[in-house]
């Protein structure tokens, strides 16, 4: 009988479930060490270019720095 009770909220609930799979493979996506290593890379490639100036090649990899950091714990927490 209570399952007749909750059966309206079913699609709530797979919506809620689906939302939380996506945003657990987004953080994954965020906070792939080797996605940011490759970032870097770049960002290094458009300094040397001369397409981005210094500063804002600092400002980018000192984000991606962070995030590096954060993903290092992450893997050392099992998340």
């Amino acid at each position: 009988m209570m399952s007749l009770l909750t059966l309206p909220l079913a699609p709530v609930r797979a919506t809620v479930a689906l939302a939380e799979q996506i945003r657990r493979q987004a953080e994954n996506e965020y906070y792939d060490p080797a996605r940011i290593r490759l970032q870097l890379e770049q960002i290094g490639a458009l300094r040397d270019s001369g397409e981005i100036d210094p500063d804002e090649a600092d400002a980018l990899e000192d984000e991606l720095i962070g995030r590096l950091l954060v993903a290092n714990d992450r893997l050392q927490r099992g998340i």
